[in-house]
């Protein structure tokens, strides 16, 4: 296997390949190559690989689908995302807040299944909204080892482009109930820090709403109904992960079916499945035709093999042009 990490943030895969080393893994199963664009396209052009599993933005998924394959290699390309949590008027406000604050600003929203929509379902946006802002006033920017629940953003350039989102968001009239740029972090000044940003009324023609941020901004959209809820995710042109909060099994039953989403959780924020099932979105989340994890995971670096045997007792032989079977 070559593990190629991103080349903003290489130590996790680099220790990683260490600790197999220290137990006693055999040399060059598994290897780290850094690098960047250069790299990814030296890989996919590379004849002995033969598989290639990506995570990233859609763009690039797009690209490294396509160049791959036309390379004549599997390729499953885990693109980029933009996750709704519905909450329906029966729903534990309680909970949903604790929710979308978790899975929202958890490792500073840059994780392909945080929750960056809330779609509150009348008469409950309100009591919601005002739920998250008490809890975002409780949390703590800065340094992990100075016991903070979040830390900066990966680079200067990437936190400045977040930041963006937010005057973008301000300029197309979401209300900023909790502004992020106003944070003064518990951490080094000169950290790429960005608090936890919640905005609400948020349409889906602003950019905050249709682009995948990648950070700590989480926006509140109001809908009149159940439908109204499923119409507009569906609408998305992302497939990753979404969740319903609710207290009606119905209702739950009814969205799984209905949600056009390859991973759906039920009072579950971030609906990642146990490994022994298939992790991936639909649509413009994922590129290629197998899931990563469980049994599509092996399917994917493994070719099939199929032996078809039989042992005849000669007496039950002789000509038979019909089509052979098993008996």
């Amino acid at each position: 296997m070559v593990l190629k990490p991103s080349e903003k943030d290489p130590s996790a895969a680099l220790l990683l390949a260490e600790w197999f080393a220290e137990a006693g893994l055999p040399d060059g199963l598994l290897n780290v190559v850094n690098g960047d664009s250069e790299a990814v396209d030296a890989l996919l052009e590379h004849p002995e690989v033969r598989a290639v599993s990506f995570v990233g933005s859609t763009p690039i998924a797009r690209y490294v689908y396509q160049r791959g394959t036309t390379a004549g290699k599997r390729v499953q390309a885990l693109g980029g995302a933009k996750n709704h949590m519905v909450v329906l008027p029966d729903a534990d406000l309680d909970l949903a807040a604790d929710a979308a604050v978790n899975a929202g600003f958890g490792s500073a929203g840059e994780r392909c299944m945080a929750i960056s929509v809330l779609v509150a379902v009348e008469p409950v946006a309100d009591a919601l909204v005002e739920r998250i802002a008490e809890r975002l006033a409780g949390l703590r920017t800065g340094d992990g080892r100075r016991g903070c629940d979040m830390g900066p953003l990966v680079t200067a350039a990437h936190a400045e482009r977040v930041r963006s989102y937010v005057a973008a968001g301000v300029a197309a009239g979401a209300v900023p109930v909790v502004d992020g740029r106003n944070v003064t972090p518990d951490g080094d000044p000169d950290g790429f820090w960005l608090g936890p940003t919640l905005f609400d009324r948020v349409t889906p023609d602003m950019s905050i709403y249709t682009d995948e941020i990648f950070g700590p901004v989480l926006g509140v959209v109001r809908v009149g109904s159940y439908d109204e809820a499923v119409e507009l995710v569906n609408a998305s042109p992302y497939g990753n992960g979404t969740a319903i909060f609710t207290n009606d099994g119905g209702a739950a039953r009814r969205y799984q079916h209905e949600v056009e989403v390859g991973m759906v959780g039920i009072n579950v924020p971030i609906p990642v499945p146990m490994a022994y099932h298939s992790f991936g979105g639909w649509k413009s989340s994922l590129f290629g035709d197998l899931h990563a994890h469980g049994e599509d995971g092996v399917r994917f670096f493994t070719r099939g093999k199929v032996v078809t045997s039989r042992w005849l007792d000669p007496r039950h032989g002789g000509v038979n042009l019909g089509f052979p079977t098993q008996t």
